[in-house]
């Protein structure tokens, strides 16, 4: 079975603040199936660290009003050809995420507040027949 995660689930430095989401759980249920690992962010172009974004009125952008809508959608379409070159058969997201949440995003007003939403890259995923899982739903 081959896996496309969010690469900081499983330890890659990628996150905004430098950081990651490593997550345990996931990594067990990988060992007997074979990882492509992305970060839509960074091969969109966008440094790590970096301004946290959110979707604002369906644009990606910074607290500051500044779009980078353009960075995540290009990381988008990169991540989502990796994913089509693979024949994955699974994909496993990081929650919240405005490029990778399935279930989840936050609301735009960089307040914390969460809604009903999917990030850019989940969304072409899902346009795109891909079977989509939100890392909160394995664990």
């Amino acid at each position: 079975m081959k896996v496309l995660v969010s690469a900081c689930l499983i330890g890659e430095n990628c996150k905004y603040n430098g950081g990651n989401n490593l997550n345990e759980k996931l990594m067990d249920f990988l060992k007997d199936k074979e990882v492509i690992s992305v970060c839509p962010e960074v091969l969109g172009g966008l440094d790590i660290p970096r301004n946290p974004g959110e979707i604002v009125d369906g644009v990606v952008r910074n607290a500051d009003g500044t779009s980078v809508d353009f960075e995540y959608r290009s990381g988008a379409e990169k991540a989502l050809d990796i994913a089509k070159a693979n024949h994955i058969d699974l994909a496993i997201l990081q929650s919240r995420s405005p490029s990778c949440g399935v279930n989840q995003i936050y609301d735009g007003t960089f307040s914390g507040i969460k809604i009903k939403g999917h990030g850019v890259f989940a969304t072409r995923l899902i346009e795109e027949g891909f079977k989509v899982l939100d890392i909160e739903d394995l664990v």
